[in-house]
């Protein structure tokens, strides 16, 4: 047998192992006849397979369904609680970590300044920060199976290496495979707004959607797209860099180099100096430029500050305007909104809606739900979204099932 026909044999059963565990996790509980049935594979590889991973602790037996006549099936369900893996969102000031089970349980996180500008300092504190951060936690593991990293810039999620990341010199570092060379765990980078996106589709606001989008608003502009459930990835694996549509012609310059793009209008800096440049002009307001932050508007706002009020509409009419493109391209089912804007999300959504009414077909538009993002405060939850996928896609499924 050549070494193609042994790969290609390889592949079958890591696809044919991830098309069961795939119904035991979302369907569960179900006995392996119905396994059998929902993936047409043959009941002695569903038995073969299903040995496996209970002998790896990777689903388990439950109670006997109801019979049908003749002997009452084992119902077999997904084992969440027994498997640990580290999330962390890499910032560009500050470092999330996060423990969780595969419940997407959050077990323990913490916060960190981050400081580090170029390549080998980055790398180095990251390694070390989690090493401290699993160290302590030892009692808590049983059993840890991976690493999700999420950063705000260009990944290629399947070699794992960092193409562009805005204030940190890792343009070229092949991130994953460093990262898993020193810790020994499968480990999976990627976007924070896409896998954000994800993470709400596997267990947030999009959870009844096949097709949604999710846009976030924070020091840039940026846009997750899910289409029949997966992300929708282009050939280089980057989609959605809504931050960078021009809106204003003989607008600011950019740090891409164009002017009047989206995210030197919508993002929190954009929308801070706005706030600003009309205090300085002297308009009345509650608000206090030298100690103003996103949180200090959107309460002044949500107070009836004129001001304030002003930033979210206007902030509103050019996230619209970019939504409405954005629903005319990809008729979603749904668009969340995420970001610290969303505090003030009842005067910012009449801004959005009426853009999206005016300037997306209406069969587009109507009944379409514009809602809060579910995870606001989890920046780690983009990471649980990786592992899972890797899970359900199979990769890192028969990497546990080789441990």
């Amino acid at each position: 047998m050549t070494e193609g026909q042994i790969a290609n044999i390889d592949l079958v059963k890591q696809v044919n192992a991830a098309a069961v565990y795939r119904i035991i996790d979302q369907q569960g509980p179900v006995s392996r006849i119905q396994i059998a049935e929902i993936c047409q594979l043959a009941p002695a590889s569903i038995t073969k397979i299903t040995r496996q991973m209970l002998e790896h602790g990777l689903i388990r037996e439950e109670a006997l369904l109801e019979s049908t006549g003749g002997r009452r099936a084992i119902a077999l369900v997904a084992e969440q609680q027994q498997f640990q893996f580290i999330s962390c969102r890499l910032g560009r000031k500050s470092l999330h970590i996060g423990l969780y089970n595969l419940a997407a349980a959050e077990l323990d996180r913490v916060e960190l300044p981050f400081t580090e500008r170029e390549r080998e300092p980055v790398i180095a504190r990251l390694k070390s920060e989690l090493t401290s951060f699993i160290a302590k936690r030892s009692k808590q593991i049983d059993k840890l199976i991976g690493l999700a990293i999420t950063l705000p810039g260009l990944v290629n999620p399947e070699s794992g290496e960092v193409l562009y990341m805005p204030s940190l010199a890792l343009a070229g570092s092949p991130l994953a495979h460093e990262m898993e060379q020193h810790f020994g765990l499968p480990t999976f980078i990627g976007n924070d707004t896409r896998s954000l996106a994800l993470a709400e589709h596997f267990f947030g606001a999009s959870r009844d959607c096949q097709d949604s989008i999710l846009v976030s608003v924070h020091n840039g502009t940026g846009a997750g797209i899910i289409s029949k459930g997966k992300v929708l990835l282009g050939q280089n694996r980057n989609v959605g860099e809504i931050g960078h549509i021009q809106v204003e012609r003989f607008g600011k310059r950019c740090q891409c180099g164009n002017f009047g793009c989206l995210e030197t209008i919508v993002s929190n800096p954009a929308i801070l100096e706005r706030s600003r440049e009309l205090l300085s002009r002297g308009h009345a307001s509650s608000l206090d430029a030298e100690q103003l932050s996103m949180t200090s508007l959107c309460i002044a706002a949500q107070q009836g500050d004129a001001l304030a009020v002003e930033v979210i509409r206007q902030t509103g009419e050019y996230l619209g305007q970019t939504i409405a493109i954005m629903v005319n391209l990809f008729n979603p089912q749904k668009v969340l909104l995420a970001g610290e804007i969303v505090a003030a999300f009842n005067l910012l959504l009449p801004a959005i809606r009426q853009c999206v009414e005016h300037q997306s077909l209406p069969s587009f538009h109507q009944h379409l739900p514009i809602e809060r993002a579910h995870f606001q405060s989890q920046p780690t939850m983009g990471g649980v979204a990786l592992i899972k996928r890797a899970l359900l896609e199979g990769d890192l499924l028969q990497r546990i099932m080789e441990m």
